[in-house]
């Protein structure tokens, strides 16, 4: 009886899945779905103990969300569909192409592929903050599909969205459509966790998806898309479209074939049937054995295995080609691609139509404007980049195209811009440069084909537009952090922030602090402590309420003014260089690292001997620091560890970036606990 009852809910299943798919390719409207209000008739049960969220958005709501999903809670559906609706509302007024100017951020950063993974967002968030007005986030598509908890990951970031719609910008990838949803997981995975109206999430979350916008442009210097581009893109047409028409790009727009000329096209290929009897018999027979259902099945199969091969033999891809999901013409419209010049585009120009039991070759006819739409977006969201130049079809994904350096540049020549950021692929490290430096991959989802496979990234970008990379990836030690303890440390990034400025201005504050204690007793009062704090950083903020995490009361209620550089000090301990110039190398390290990437072409992070002591020269010049030669010798020296006479930049920026003390032995500590751990 079990059996026969574990078969019967199975078939239920698979029919609820057939009705489902039926009704997200062909969807109708739904009455009960037009009510703007229609969350409102769901009921919440008192027995619920998730989050019950208010609108507008606060940051008690997502530090509620952060808290459910952490401890695996499921949000409730008349919540989700709320947050979905509101999230509809927002995007419905923002353009195709989004402008950011970082002269009202001090910096952007930008994440690429997440794809379900809830670790790796709470991560980037611990790392670098919670979103907000000091930390603006671009996430660059396919936030859903292939991991197991994409309705958490996506409802936070709408969430954020909702909250800071000014902070939190994303762009639409190519898994942010309904039938890769299908294929994928992300269906799968919302009819699981609702059971009763998932249908309805899964329609507004179809909505949504075509909502949002489809690139982001910062200091109109750089361009953010999921997948490329190809040298059709315009952006120009781009940003007059109405986006949310295609719901998929996957889905050709249906066009009328009935003013294609089939019928004088078929009777050619009929006329050119009949000749087959001038043809061997046993090259007839072949062609008839082609048509038989075991013979389908064997090439079918064998599509398959090259498809596997062919995914394997490829560049890592975070959306390999599927012949039941890719943006091909449908079955009913088959193009015939025939091969294309670097300098032609790559669009096809032949339909192979199906008339009765033969197929009929008809010249395609102009697209229309809707078609061209579909065949811009499809592009950005689909394409990948090449070493050689030129356009060609992206045959690997089935859709998009492969694009070179000169299809790059003429992109950003035509446009004023300088760079392209994009995602859509899997790079071993997190990012990846291509096309002389024009074109990075960003890729955030960590172990991403197994454990250790690959590490997450994020890029950072400030006024000087200057790329800086942040890698990570997710592990046992980092599952383990508790939620109070990833939101703490991101409230907290501020506060670490503030110190490390203390640190780069020790030397003036000490002299401040040193003008009050003419005994030199170390101590000062709060009063006084708070006016050299002003006077010195000019940073306008309540520092009386700040003390506590700053400095240290002595027992009489005076202010111990070295406890405030106690926990911080230098990475590596440099016997040549003094401690002023420690602090003067940590106070201008972003200038310095403009300056090493702006010498470091090749990105390799390593820079000769020579080649610091002129870098050294310019930022000697930029900023008015006099040191010697000599000095700038015992300096290179020092930092060249291993002695082969080049500087890992990496390292150089190690030796002078401030440690916060207090981290390093919680850091120490762990890793005792996780040794004695494995030893047990």
């Amino acid at each position: 009886m079990g059996c026969g009852t574990s078969v019967a809910t199975e078939k239920q299943g698979e029919t609820l899945e057939q009705d489902l798919i039926s009704q997200l390719l062909d969807p109708v409207v739904d009455p009960w779905l037009d009510r703007e209000t229609c969350y409102n008739l769901i009921h919440v049960p008192e027995s619920y103990t998730g989050p019950r969220l208010s609108f507008p958005l606060s940051v008690a709501d997502t530090n509620a969300l952060l808290s459910a999903f952490k401890d695996q809670q499921t949000l409730h559906a008349r919540y989700v569909l709320q947050l979905l609706y509101e999230t509809k509302k927002l995007l419905k007024q923002m353009p195709n192409i989004v402008h950011l100017s970082t002269s009202y951020y001090k910096e952007i950063t930008i994440c690429g592929d997440l794809h379900g993974r809830l670790d790796d967002l709470l991560l980037i968030f611990y790392k670098n903050g919670l979103p907000s007005a000091e930390t603006l986030y671009v996430f660059n598509g396919d936030f859903v599909d292939r991991g197991k908890k994409s309705v958490e990951v996506v409802i936070l970031l709408f969430a954020f969205l909702l909250l800071y719609p000014d902070y939190m910008h994303l762009n639409r990838g190519n898994h942010e459509d309904h039938i890769m949803n299908l294929r994928y997981g992300f269906t799968k995975e919302v009819m699981q966790k609702y059971k009763t109206h998932g249908r309805e999430i899964l329609q507004l979350f179809q909505d949504v998806f075509s909502l949002l916008p489809i690139a982001t442009v910062i200091d109109g210097k750089i361009l953010i898309v999921h997948g490329g581009i190809s040298d059709q893109t315009d952006l120009d047409f781009l940003s007059s479209i109405e986006r949310h028409k295609v719901k998929s790009a996957l889905r050709f727009p249906r066009c009328s074939l009935e003013h294609l000329d089939i019928s004088q096209s078929c009777r050619q290929t009929k006329r050119t049937r009949s000749t087959d009897s001038s043809r061997p018999s046993s090259s007839r027979s072949q062609n008839k054995n082609q048509r038989t259902p075991n013979t389908r099945k064997k090439r079918c199969r064998l599509s398959r295995q090259d498809s596997a091969a062919s995914t394997s033999s490829s560049s890592s891809s975070s959306s390999s080609s599927s012949s039941l999901c890719s943006p091909r013409t449908p079955s009913c419209l088959s193009p015939h691609a025939f091969p294309s010049s670097p300098c032609m585009p790559y669009s096809v120009n032949v339909l192979q139509v199906p008339f009765l039991d033969s197929l009929s070759s008809v010249p395609l006819p102009s697209p229309s404007q809707h078609e061209q739409e579909w065949k811009q977006i499809v592009d950005i969201l689909w394409s990948d980049p090449k070493i050689q130049d030129g356009c060609s079809p992206n045959t690997f994904r089935g859709g998009g195209c492969y694009f070179g350096p000169d299809v790059t540049q003429r992109l950003l020549l035509q446009h004023g811009l300088q760079l392209l950021i994009r995602s859509h692929e899997c790079k071993q490290e997190g990012y990846e440069f291509c096309h002389s430096g024009k074109v990075i991959t960003i890729f955030s989802a960590s172990n991403y084909y197994e454990e250790g496979s690959n590490r997450g990234a994020y890029v950072k970008l400030g006024r000087e537009l200057v790329p800086r990379f942040y890698q990570y990836q997710v592990s046992r030690t980092t599952r383990k952090l508790t939620l109070t303890q990833r939101v703490r440390a991101a409230e907290g990034s501020a506060l670490r922030a503030l110190k490390e400025k203390l640190f780069a201005h020790r030397s003036e504050l000490m002299a401040g602090f040193q003008q009050y204690d003419q005994n030199n007793t170390g101590r000062v009062s709060v009063c006084e402590w708070a006016l050299v704090l002003e006077s010195v950083l000019r940073l306008d903020l309540p520092w009386r309420t700040l003390r506590p995490h700053l400095a240290r009361l002595a027992p009489d209620g005076s202010l111990e003014y070295q406890s405030c550089f106690e926990d911080m000090g230098p990475g590596i301990p440099l016997p040549q260089v003094t401690p002023n110039l420690a602090e003067t190398l940590f106070r201008y390290r972003t200038d310095i690292e403009i300056i090493f990437n702006i010498i470091d072409k090749d990105h390799s992070g390593l820079i000769s001997i020579e080649e610091f002591r002129q870098t050294w020269r310019l930022f000697s010049a930029h900023l008015g620091v006099a040191i010697d030669d000599s000095a700038i010798d015992d300096l290179a020296r020092s930092i060249d560890f291993n002695k082969d006479g080049s500087i890992d930049f990496t390292e150089f920026l190690e030796a002078f970036r401030v440690v916060h003390k207090l981290d390093s032995k919680d850091q120490q500590l762990h890793e005792k606990m996780d040794g004695e751990k494995r030893t047990g």
